[in-house]
């Protein structure tokens, strides 16, 4: 099919025309974007973001035109060329680690180099020695050797301990075997294992003398570093076409008997001493766990972004798109703006307010993370701190540190939490587009599937929740017990026994503080209901399953809460935001929690922390806050900062042009229109006339 004809290119959009329906909506709102973009992510970083997005934008490798069109084969060659390229960039402009995760996040696609870049440099920075960082990882920082993260096989996943690759130490040659005994214990969905990498850190059984003591880090060589062919008793390969995420070569690994020497167990926490052969335990066994909560710290910060891009495309597109008239409008006053449907706003602005929540919770998430670092950096270890500086930590790890716990907890918690909200967010933006929301051109859909992965990795956002469990088990333990140290599970546990007896009587609807509190109430009710079914009633583990998962979103919700409403009344936020958008932010608090509240409404009356009275005033106030955070939604979501390009959507284009661009996907860019059928069952010419180009890389 040739370009379109001039007549068609003649054509233009019924008025009110997209970029004069945005124009109007931003008019109608005092929010300073630009201060509130500054404010939640710098000055500094916006220009960098800038910067790095003009060189992308300029350079053909990273051209977006034909994504939604091609299939997992192109798109992975195309993605591995991109790959290629960023590394080029890296080393160009002399990039940080920072700039290179601003480019992967404007490019907005996996790389085959994804899990080396992130948890195979982060694996090796924080478990290995100063001898195998500079083995290994001054290696992998300069590209030398590509490597990957396996642990998950395909028999076993969330359950870290029933891995069933084993490492077998031989004390004769000082050396460890490594070895797949069945065929589930291939390793399974490991990134950038299928086809790019080099070498794995893989988590294996260690065995000594026929003893197990459990999974350990094993960094090891499985194709030729020259020809890129499997090394002798490796079999290794790419698991094929996935839901999303198929531009990454996620793959399997089976290895035979493999030798690798003494060096190379990753020994910073734990080792096997070379001359007697005996284990070295860790003084901290929870520190093993690094990799794993530093991902799961970074999925929290990053959930907030996630949803904000969905949010931001139907936000803007349900502004434009206009569809019947208001019932009870006088006059003839043309169709109305989707987003002026109180149905449209109570299922998208809930999930924009849920976008800022999520933004500074994960900035206290990661500030959690880093305080342990610097502590783990400093030596204090557990081993030499005092019980009494202790914070008990889950059941299945040795008590840690009080930041140990405090982190794991919280980490698991909050990764369980908000990735289920943005993956099942971004569902319902889809759907608040409309028939359009199913095309790939909305720009969600991809975006979505290549998300979800995130609620089943990095540990299974069910299974998560029993995690944080048995860290407020513990916690409610030590409160009845008297011995408790200072800090907010304890603080919450307390209060809540000291006003068990008398009541709560939480003022939700008039004061912040008493929201706040009515959140934690009940968390404090379900953690000693569910203490008394287990230690009093002696119910069993799995029966209780459902319970903890309530309990632990209780939990995280009250820690969302709580972050969003600290952050508020900071003084660094007072300062840098005028009154006018900082009272925006503050409905916007308001919203996302009496949201929750009505959305758990059950909960909240069984534990006293509100009454049926509140509950019925609370839904009144949501569809009043709903009101007035309207005007603003175009604004809020302008905050965030996503350019174009990086968004990739025709219907959540910044200037509202949605039907030019939809229209010009689908008749120029279309490589199928450039193709004739022929349409008749008894021809064996399957194209009259095929006039594709295809691409070279």
């Amino acid at each position: 099919m040739p370009s379109n004809p001039g007549w068609v290119k003649q054509l233009t959009v019924a008025e009110p025309q997209g970029g004069d329906l945005l124009a109007k909506e931003r008019a109608g709102s005092n929010i300073n974007v630009d201060q509130l973009a500054e404010y939640m992510f710098t000055k500094e970083t916006l220009e960098k973001r800038e910067r790095i997005l003009k060189i992308l934008v300029e350079d053909p490798v990273f051209d977006k035109s034909q994504n939604y069109f091609q299939g997992r084969e192109s798109r992975i060659e195309a993605s591995l060329a991109k790959g290629k390229r960023l590394r080029q960039l890296t080393v160009k402009h002399n990039w940080t680690q920072d700039d290179y995760v601003v480019a992967n996040d404007l490019l907005s696609e996996p790389t085959p180099y994804g899990l080396h870049a992130t948890m195979f440099l982060v694996t090796l920075r924080e478990q290995g020695t100063p001898e195998q960082h500079k083995l290994f990882l001054e290696r992998a920082q300069k590209y030398e050797i590509i490597g990957c993260y396996a642990q998950t096989e395909l028999g076993h996943g969330s359950n870290v301990r029933g891995l069933e690759t084993t490492a077998t130490w031989n004390q004769n040659d000082k050396t460890f075997t490594i070895h797949s005994p069945h065929l589930t214990s291939s390793k399974w969905w490991i990134g950038s294992l299928g086809k790019a990498a080099n070498h794995a850190v893989v988590m294996a059984q260690l065995i000594i003398d026929g003893k197990r003591y459990g999974p350990h880090p094993f960094v090891v060589q499985i194709r030729d570093l020259k020809t890129h062919e499997p090394l002798e008793n490796v079999h290794v390969g790419d698991i094929g076409p996935k839901f999303g995420y198929n531009t990454m070569d996620n793959g399997f690994l089976l290895l035979n008997h493999v030798k690798v020497p003494h060096v190379n167990m990753l020994a910073r926490f734990s080792r096997v001493d070379p001359g007697s052969g005996k284990y070295v335990r860790p003084a901290n066994p929870s520190a093993v766990y690094g990799t794993l909560t530093w991902v799961r710290s970074t999925i929290v910060l990053q959930s907030g972004s996630v949803l904000a891009r969905g949010v931001t495309i139907a936000t803007r597109y349900c502004a434009v798109r206009r569809q019947f008239q208001d019932m009870d409008a006088k006059g003839n006053v043309g169709e109305n703006q989707v987003i002026n449907y109180t149905m449209v706003q109570y299922r998208l602005l809930p999930l924009l307010a849920a976008t800022f929540a999520l933004h500074f919770t994960g900035r206290g998430m990661i500030r959690l993370y880093e305080e342990n670092q610097k502590r783990t950096a400093a030596k204090q270890e557990a081993s030499q701190l005092s019980d009494s500086n202790r914070r008990p930590g889950p059941e299945e790890l040795n008590p840690g540190a009080d930041l140990l716990a405090d982190l794991h907890a919280t980490s698991c918690a909050l990764k369980s939490y908000g990735s289920t909200v943005a993956g099942e967010g971004l569902e319902a933006c889809r759907r608040a587009c409309g028939g359009h929301g199913y095309s790939s051109f909305s720009g969600i859909g991809t975006w979505y599937a290549d998300y979800l992965p995130t609620l089943t990795w990095e540990g299974d956002n069910y299974m998560l929740t029993q995690q944080v469990c048995r860290y407020l088990l513990k916690s409610a333990r030590a409160v009845l017990s008297g011995k408790a140290s200072e800090n907010d599970t304890s603080r919450i546990l307390k209060a809540f026994l000291a006003r068990r007896d008398t009541g709560a009587a939480f003022d939700v609807l008039a004061s912040d503080t008493d929201l706040v509190d009515a959140f934690a109430w009940r968390v404090a009710y379900l953690t000693f209901e569910a203490l008394q079914h287990r230690d009093v009633e002696k119910q069993s583990w799995n029966s209780l399953l459902v319970d903890f998962y309530r309990l632990s979103t209780a939990h995280a919700q009250y820690m969302v809460v709580k972050s969003f409403y600290d952050a508020l009344v900071e003084e660094s936020t007072r300062s840098s935001l005028d009154r006018q958008t900082l009272a925006v932010l503050h409905k916007l608090f308001r919203l996302f929690a009496l949201h929750t509240l009505e959305r758990e409404a059950s909960e909240f009356f069984s534990s006293s922390a509100t009454t049926v009275r509140q509950i019925t005033l609370t839904r009144k106030a949501v569809m009043k806050l709903l009101e007035e955070i309207r005007p603003h939604a175009v604004r809020l979501v302008d905050s965030w900062k996503f350019p174009d390009w990086q968004l990739d959507s025709s219907l959540g284009r910044y200037d509202g042009k949605v039907y030019e661009d939809m229209f010009y996907r689908a008749s120029e860019l279309n490589p199928l229109n450039k193709v004739v059928f022929d349409p008749y069952p008894d021809s064996p010419v399957l194209f009259k006339k095929d006039e594709r180009t295809k691409s070279k890389l």
